[in-house]
């Protein structure tokens, strides 16, 4: 495939955090009167913003969360992260094999991004280029995140290859017109997952990152 620009998403593709992420986010909310499994979270919301997710909440529930709450999920995921927050096996690895440029595409606030990115050893790699949902206006499965990132980095969208594990993402990387290739190393993917991101467009789906770099070439 032809590539300018390898764009990452970040959880679940550079950090193992969907586990994480999707058991902080569950304790949380039921403590908050939304009484959700880890399971449900990571079915629901996986891939896409704390924004749009807390929408979606509030408008079920009828009323707004407390600010507190946005607060209190940052920083019980901020800590869970700080514990035990691992990167993906092999990721430095298929990183120092690229050739092309890379940048971050994810969800999480740019907080969230350098936080993870800096625990697990990776924010030299990819920094200054990290770019959040929160820049845009609608997050995944809208294609806004990719485009920005792509006109940020000099990059025509048909020039740049993804790197996603949910549908989300993946709806949002072809609606921007991009390769994007399905990611299911990720502690959180289920025997089911390969099939999903396929049915979403991914062009190939793969477990280990070590087939990366042979796969964009």
């Amino acid at each position: 495939m032809s590539c300018d620009l390898v764009i990452f998403d970040c959880d679940g593709v550079l950090v193992d955090s969907e586990v994480i992420s999707c058991r902080v986010h569950a304790e949380t909310l039921t403590r908050h009167g939304y009484p959700i499994t880890t399971e449900q979270v990571a079915e629901r919301f996986l891939g896409r913003s704390g924004r749009e997710a807390r929408r979606e909440i509030e408008a079920e529930l009828g009323r707004a969360f407390d600010d507190a709450l946005e607060a209190q999920l940052v920083a019980d995921v901020l800590r869970s992260f700080a514990e035990s927050l691992e990167p993906i096996p092999h990721i430095n690895e298929a990183l120092g094999a690229l050739a092309q440029p890379v940048c971050v595409a994810s969800s999480g606030t740019l907080e969230r991004i350098a936080f993870a990115l800096t625990r697990t050893g990776l924010h030299a790699r990819f920094a200054p280029h990290l770019f959040s949902a929160e820049q845009v206006e609608s997050g995944k499965p809208a294609p806004d995140l990719f485009l920005h990132a792509a006109r940020q980095m000099g990059v025509a969208p048909a020039r740049c290859v993804v790197i996603e594990d949910s549908v989300p993402g993946i709806l949002g990387a072809t609606a921007a017109g991009m390769t994007v290739l399905g990611f299911v190393g990720g502690s959180h993917c289920g025997p089911g997952m390969a099939a999903r991101l396929t049915a979403a467009g991914a062009a190939t789906v793969f477990a280990d990152m070590r087939q990366l770099p042979e796969l964009i070439r």
